[in-house]
């Protein structure tokens, strides 16, 4: 029959294109409203989580200011103050603390001193128990150096209470024996000229015991990081002055 429509599979050679076009925008539709929906959830969780943090954080601490806290009140006992147990705690912690005091005012005394913190790489320069001064150094590395024949140095900067021996302008450097082995160099005589060596230590140095020295660098690049044989390694400008305030006999504390 002519008016009789023929149908192939699911599909009708007669439908209208403009149909299919605005059903598949409405699938599309739908699919942008979905993601638009997650990603608003999940932006509500993620500002959650920063405001709850932020509570936390912030006014908790602020809360418990304006919280009712229970004063300490320190009662007046007649008979504990008149004990005879008491009186002695009191005399021993008098007694400590004026041994205390003591020994603080030797450590910091008027005199000029120095402290050394090897942990943190830097230094505080006091007169008259005033810091007049403080700034970066170079401590030891701790490195452990081995020789074939079982020798070992480690080089680290002594800990404790030194005092300056001796001061030197424009000092020289006598290299050791691991200084050489250091470089894989034979190592020379005790004397020989090779040994000496200038403008490696800076204008000035000073000498704390055992071969240990305050001095200058030309590595000031690596001031405040333990990089050092065992010496204290400063800059020029804190050396001058710290050369200048220190004399024989003034203490160096090294921590």
């Amino acid at each position: 029959m002519e008016n009789e429509k023929i149908i192939y599979g699911n599909k009708h050679p007669e439908s209208d294109p403009a149909e299919t076009v605005l059903e598949s925008k409405h699938v599309s539709g739908n699919v942008f409203i979905k993601l638009l929906r997650v990603v608003a959830i999940f932006l509500g969780f993620i500002i959650f989580i920063l405001a709850s943090t932020g509570f936390i954080l912030y006014y908790v601490p602020k809360l418990n200011e304006y919280l009712p806290r229970q004063k300490t009140e320190f009662v007046r006992n007649r008979e504990l103050r008149s004990s005879a147990d008491y009186k002695k705690r009191v005399n021993l912690l008098t007694n400590d603390i004026q041994r205390l005091t003591l020994k603080s005012n030797a450590y910091t005394s008027g005199q000029s001193y120095i402290v050394v913190n090897t942990t943190e790489n830097r230094f505080f320069l006091y007169t008259n128990k005033k810091l007049i001064r403080e700034g970066f150094c170079s401590t030891g590395s701790l490195m452990m150096l081995k020789t074939d024949k079982g020798k070992a140095w480690v080089f680290k900067t002594p800990r404790g209470k030194r005092w300056v021996r001796g001061k030197i302008a424009n000092p020289s450097w006598k290299r050791p024996d691991w200084s050489f082995i250091e470089e894989g160099l034979p190592v020379p005589p005790k004397d020989d000229p090779s040994r000496w060596e200038s403008g490696v230590l800076g204008d000035y140095a000073l000498g704390i015991g055992d071969g240990y020295l305050i001095h200058g660098t030309i590595y000031k690049r690596f001031l405040g990081m333990p990089v050092t044989h065992g010496c204290v390694r400063l800059n020029d400008e804190d050396l001058k002055v710290i050369f200048n305030t220190l004399n024989i006999g003034s203490k160096v504390y090294i921590f």
